[in-house]
């Protein structure tokens, strides 16, 4: 018997595509500029590499990835300057991040019936909770556990442990819970990976590449779907 829904928060509750498209398109003009690179096309091929082996590591800290891009490109880069670049480009994702319009419909919903919780990865910010979900009041209300990956030595997901730690806050067993979320690597196998039922949201709202796999798992598109639960995991 299901008794808990676990989510994921950004690309599952709210929409931040076009926050982090202008942040990275403003930090990737920033840093061509400084680094004087003859070649657009060269340097952002080197900085998506980079940034994509950061990623596979669940290490999301800007500053620690634009470091190593100065550092390939044999520049030393300023700590402080790539500090400020950070706190404006998380400024920018969260200036340009809105719920979903079904969200709070949903986890209204959804909560009468089930103990919901939130399992997040941290942004790689040097401060602990300055995760965006605290800028959501209308959300946050309705998590009886937030757990926030990568802070407090919780490790990030897709490891285990944070979502075997939301599920002793909430005290239930994994095979009690569903998790929902995005991403195929952090959340779908993360969470098949610590025994929790996983549900892909592919929202279509959203405009993405998402991975060609052969999966069991169930596919959503929109939240609205969870509100016949028992039917989807039937």
């Amino acid at each position: 018997m299901i008794k808990a829904i676990v989510f994921d928060f950004g690309q599952t509750l709210v929409d931040s595509a076009n926050g982090f498209r202008s942040a990275e398109n403003d930090a990737q003009n920033r840093i061509f500029s400084d680094l004087r690179q003859p070649s657009w096309d060269g340097f952002l091929s080197q900085y998506r590499k980079i940034r994509k082996v950061f990623h596979q590591n669940s290490r999301f800290s800007r500053k620690e990835i634009w470091e190593a891009i100065y550092i390939h490109f044999e520049h030393e880069p300023d700590t402080n300057r790539l500090e400020r670049w950070e706190s404006e480009y998380w400024n920018r994702v969260k200036t340009e991040t809105t719920p979903f319009p079904e969200t709070v419909h949903v986890l209204e919903t959804l909560s009468k019936y089930y103990q919901l919780a939130l399992v997040t990865n941290t942004q790689g910010q040097k401060t602990q909770g300055t995760h965006r979900i605290s800028l959501f009041p209308e959300l946050e209300k309705y998590f009886k556990v937030i757990v926030v990956a990568g802070e407090g030595q919780v490790p990030p997901k897709p490891d285990p442990v944070p979502f075997r730690l939301c599920m002793e806050r909430l005290g239930i067993a994994p095979s009690e819970a569903v998790f929902v979320g995005d991403d195929w690597r952090i959340d779908i196998c993360g969470a098949g990976d610590a025994g929790i039922q996983p549900i892909w949201l592919r929202h279509h709202s959203v405009s993405r590449n998402w991975p060609d796999v052969e999966t069991t798992v169930p596919i959503i598109e929109s939240l609205n779907d969870l509100l016949d639960l028992h039917r989807l995991l039937s």
